[in-house]
């Protein structure tokens, strides 16, 4: 899916391998941005917007038009912006959502039977989501560089350590080869997702290479 171009100014260079590595961090709490709101309503409302801009930034990238976001979720655009005062502050709770998904997943995966697939598996969402969210996570990264704030280092670490944990206990087990190093893992896949980007068949040759990847990790004595 092509996004369009990101147009906030002050943008800072951001490594290729960076932008697409950023989308697979994780450990925010999308509910201490614009702050969570307490009351029922207010409650759903914020959900809706939520889940709205999700689905509108996935579309149509950084630049979905926020009036047409608080149309979609049901309220005025002046409730939009009571929640979310700037668009960073809406990017950044929608990918924070996304990531902590992300991470839970690869969580309740530490406790498959397969330790290969688990990995294998989460390697794959976590791709899915860079190239689904990569024009946001630039954004976010951009402005955390301009704010020096540690918003994408910590979510950086959490996530880190979930695909950390995962290979590792494949490592463990035998199921990938004992030279498979936790950084370059993660490395590769922001690297695939950053050349499939604007290709035509973008999903189809990440897909491929990421195969590569996974092919390339299982140990010699493993069957496919």
């Amino acid at each position: 899916m092509r996004h369009s171009p990101v147009r906030w100014t002050r943008y800072r260079t951001v490594s290729p391998v960076s932008k697409g590595v950023v989308v697979a961090l994780a450990g925010h709490d999308s509910r201490s941005h614009a702050g969570y709101p307490r009351r029922a309503d207010a409650r759903r409302n914020y959900g809706q917007l939520v889940e709205q801009a999700r689905i509108a930034f996935a579309e149509s990238g950084v630049d979905a038009s926020l009036d047409e976001i608080a149309r979609r979720a049901g309220v005025a655009s002046g409730t939009l912006y009571r929640h979310f005062p700037t668009r960073l502050d809406l990017i950044e709770t929608v990918l924070a959502e996304q990531i902590a998904e992300l991470a839970g997943l690869g969580r309740g995966l530490l406790a498959a039977d397969d330790d290969f697939d688990a990995l294998s598996t989460w390697l794959r969402a976590t791709l899915k989501h860079a190239l689904t969210y990569r024009g946001l996570s630039a954004a976010v990264m951009n402005s955390a560089l301009d704010r020096g704030n540690g918003l994408v280092s910590a979510w950086h670490a959490e996530l880190f350590e979930v695909g950390s944990a995962l290979l590792s206990r494949a490592r463990q087990s035998g199921a990938v080869t004992a030279d498979a190093d936790d950084a370059d893992v993660m490395k590769m896949v922001g690297a695939i997702a950053w050349a499939a980007q604007d290709s035509p068949d973008s999903p189809a040759q990440a897909d491929r290479l990421l195969t590569l990847l996974v092919n390339g990790l299982r140990h010699p004595g493993r069957p496919r």
